[in-house]
């Protein structure tokens, strides 16, 4: 038979736990003592700085990069690109670094005896490395943000960014829309740890366990990045690590990103508890016993995979999002209205009349792989003409753009001529010579209608 030591045999013997905030401070302490933490922390508030302030003097920008093309123009572009890179690759290897290891490293070490005599309570040792865990990965984040933030502002200015739909945003409302992006992107970030925590309790010294919040986050991004329904997508808990785009839009696209940011927290709760009874069932008077086992899988991957079903279920019942959620009109809608704000703020460097976007009344007509496919889902064959109309002008102006959209809804438009309305050339500005702005740009379309089909 095999024993475990709970708060009940504590209170049996007469003796009274360890408070959490001890316990906590204990962790945290342990956390941060170690080498490789204090090395994540000086890296994450300095070297974020360091590679925006560097990227944005340089000629080439990494144009390929959300936000990227807009490092010259403003530093709070930059923040951006390091957020992008972070949701892909940084935060889930962080969280796998921290949460991913936190209770593994007694397991190795073999102090789990000792632990338990010191604080002598199997929950308040759970609640305090999970706190503790969660505190140093909070820390990480908010390194990152700000770091970015202020190499960016101090290497290129706070100057105004120019949004997903073409639209200008002020300094003001680029720095909130940047600060809420980070904030956003904590649900998911958590998640993983929570993910962390679970494969640190479930695998106990096994190296899978560090492993798996990076492992979960590489096969969510290669879900990204195929053509699946959106309700898929949105269900996954890392969409919110890509739903920040529709923050710099106008009106903002705040339903994929809600619901992104719902599914996230629901994984995190679901998989901390998991992990929690997992602790708690755990033999601790068997040195040898480090969790893992068929205990692992029944209630730590089976229900995990569960949830994923249920999440997938309740966003496909709750909204019309079982096609791709590119659509022709969605994409002509979006092409339209970037051109238009985009064309004002050509309009205004190279000095000539205002116009509005009434005035210009701005139509594109799409079309994919040359009206040989149906004109819906990503691929970079799609192929849009721009009409618009000047005050005074009888003959509409035309312009061609060839489109590169991916499965979440961004897409790059390149522009293919008249050479001088989106060709190459550089513009004059107070802030130094910039490309045309209606040569390339990103946009972003809205999966998420009530008539999604696509």
């Amino acid at each position: 038979m095999t024993a475990t030591i709970t708060d009940d045999n504590v209170a049996v013997a007469g003796v009274h736990p360890v408070s959490v905030a001890r316990s906590y401070r204990f962790e945290l302490v342990k956390l941060v003592s170690q080498w490789r933490i204090r090395l994540l922390v000086l890296a994450c508030w300095i070297a974020p700085a360091l590679f925006v302030a560097a990227v944005s003097r340089q000629s080439s920008l990494p144009s390929d990069t959300l936000f990227g093309r807009w490092m010259h123009t403003t530093g709070w572009a930059g923040s951006l690109v390091v957020l992008g890179f972070a949701g892909s690759w940084a935060l889930p290897l962080l969280t796998s670094l921290v949460a991913g290891d936190v209770f593994a490293s007694e397991d190795r070490l073999g102090t789990w005896r000792h632990l338990l005599v010191a604080v002598r309570s199997p929950r308040r040792i759970f609640v305090a490395k999970t706190l503790a865990s969660l505190t140093v990965i909070l820390l990480l984040v908010a390194g990152m943000a700000c770091s970015s933030a202020v190499g960016g502002v101090l290497a290129v200015g706070n100057r105004p960014l120019v949004g997903l739909d073409g639209h200008l945003l002020t300094p003001s409302e680029t720095a909130g829309g940047v600060l809420l992006a980070w904030v956003c992107v904590l649900a998911p970030t958590v998640a993983l740890a929570a993910i962390g925590l679970l494969g640190s309790v479930a695998l106990g010294r096994s190296p899978m366990g560090l492993l798996l919040p990076a492992l979960v986050a590489l096969v969510m991004q290669l879900a990204q990045m195929l053509p699946l329904p959106v309700a898929v997508r949105l269900a996954l808990p890392g969409y919110a690590f890509i739903a920040w785009n529709g923050l710099f839009t106008s009106p903002a696209q705040v339903d994929p990103l809600l619901i992104g940011i719902t599914v996230s927290l629901v994984w995190a709760v679901v998989a901390t508890a998991l992990a929690y009874l997992l602790f708690l069932r755990r033999d601790f008077t068997n040195l040898n016993h480090d969790g893992t086992g068929r205990r692992a899988i029944t209630t730590g991957l089976l229900p995990l995979a569960g949830l994923g079903v249920l999440t997938v279920a309740v966003v496909a019942v709750t909204t019309p999002s079982m096609g791709s959620g590119i659509e022709q009109d969605k994409v002509q809608r979006s092409v339209a209205t970037a051109f238009a704000h985009l064309y004002r703020i050509q309009t205004k460097q190279l000095n000539r009349p205002d116009v509005t976007e009434a005035q210009l009344r701005v139509t594109a007509a799409c079309n994919k792989g040359a009206g040989r496919v149906a004109a819906h889902g990503p691929g970079n064959d799609w192929r849009c003409v721009v009409t618009w109309h000047l005050p005074g002008v009888e003959a509409a102006g035309t312009a061609v753009y060839q489109l590169d959209a991916t499965s979440d809804g961004r897409f790059v438009a390149d522009g293919d001529g008249p050479k001088e309305v989106n060709g190459y050339f550089l513009v004059r500005t107070p802030a130094g010579d910039t490309p045309n702005p209606l040569w390339q740009f990103d946009g972003n379309v809205q999966l998420l209608t009530a008539t999604s089909k696509g």
